[in-house]
């Protein structure tokens, strides 16, 4: 009994050893500094700013082959959206070249007989060309000239004093999005795949240079268990990284304006589950690896890339096909960006939550099973 305490004794020992001496390491490291505060700050600006599906001055050539007042009023509310910036002409073939070369997204044609044929009480035809070369573009950009069509036929019916009776009146209800704004659920996506190429990198490149250096022979030498190296690795990183989810979620909150409905203990919670898998890669990577460099382009490849592919932060997955899907599952990243945009934009519901926690725990129980195996078979 006696010797089984003194056993744990010198375990919790050589393990707060470690940490003391990875947490050193750390605050003497200033790559670890910029990897864990700059870095992840840099890309949560380029993803909050440069990463958007909102649509805003959408370049397009509107073709009036006969101008009068009705041309002329559907020429304004095009010009005083925001959502379009157009170019008019007189003739389509002054604008069908940059609609080949890109320099336009689309084209509106009123016809010269627009005026006499909305005058008889026809609805006047408009033709809309758009560039196939790109299907979302071209579907987007003929929707929202679609709309604001409709939205002009319905002024100009309120003008004219006449009941404007669309073939189809649809009712619009948002919910969770009601500004349906694409930063509030690209922002937590992408706190998602920036804390997974961080986590990452934190371990994989930090135990990689010790592996160069041979400081790490040296230190599995010692009376170490596997246990207590992985834990002392783990647990400074931890601590940096969750600090790093706080900095970015305060980002998210306080500079990009994206809501928070959920449970922050429940945010701290699927954070932590998180990190550990992404720390637990980055062991696994720098133990397969012993090299910075490959350490990293591992990281890229292994981390990065499938998170950003195949997590649903960018490209829809009931889309990809089906070997792609299975594959998503293996992705931490999947399953923390459903939770993170749940928790922002719906609160906390659970539903999602658990299926989120459990994906991620077996991920990581994993790479840290995986980590030890590899680890103790080099030390044979």
């Amino acid at each position: 009994m006696k010797t089984t305490r003194v056993a744990s004794a010198d375990r919790v020992r050589r393990i707060l050893a470690l940490i003391r001496k990875e947490s050193r390491q750390v605050v003497r490291d200033p790559s670890t500094i910029i990897i864990a505060v700059i870095l992840p700050l840099t890309l949560l600006f380029l993803f909050g700013y440069g990463v958007s599906f909102d649509a805003r001055r959408i370049p397009i050539g509107l073709v009036v082959e006969d101008a009068t007042p009705a041309t002329g009023s559907f020429t304004a509310s095009l010009t005083n959206s925001s959502l379009f910036s157009v170019r008019t002409t007189r003739d389509r073939r002054e604008v069908e070249n940059d609609l080949i070369t890109g320099r336009i997204d689309g084209i509106v044609v009123l016809a010269s007989n627009f005026s006499t044929q909305l005058a008889r009480g026809d609805r006047a035809p408009i033709q809309v060309l758009v560039d196939g070369s790109d299907p979302n573009k071209a579907t987007l950009v003929r929707n929202y000239i679609q709309g604001a069509w409709g939205n002009w036929l319905a002024q100009e019916a309120i003008v004219r004093g006449e009941r404007f009776a669309p073939p189809i009146s649809v009712g619009q209800r948002v919910w969770f999005n009601p500004e349906v704004a694409s930063h509030h659920y690209l922002v937590p996506g992408s706190i998602a795949i920036i804390l997974m190429l961080i986590g990452a990198l934190l371990t994989a490149l930090v135990v990689a240079r010790e592996w160069e250096r041979g400081t790490m022979e040296a230190l599995l030498a010692t009376p170490v268990g596997i246990f207590e190296l992985l834990v002392g690795k783990l647990v400074p990183y931890f601590v940096l990284g969750m600090l790093t989810m706080a900095l970015a979620t305060g980002t998210a909150l306080f500079l990009f304006g994206v809501p928070f409905r959920g449970s922050f203990a429940v945010l701290a919670l699927m954070s932590a589950v998180f990190l550990v898998t992404a720390l637990a890669q980055g062991l696994l990577i720098s133990t397969l690896a012993r090299n910075q460099l490959v350490a990293a382009q591992s990281t890229m490849i292994s981390a990065f890339l499938p998170s950003f592919f195949l997590s649903g932060f960018v490209f829809e997955i009931a889309g990809m096909p089906l070997p792609l899907r299975v594959i998503s599952y293996a992705v931490p990243a999947r399953y923390f960006v459903s939770g993170l945009q749940t928790l922002f934009l719906a609160g906390d519901v659970w539903s999602v939550i658990w299926t989120s926690l459990l994906g991620m725990s077996v991920i990581a129980a994993l790479y840290i099973g995986l980590t030890a195996l590899k680890t103790k078979t080099r030390l044979d």
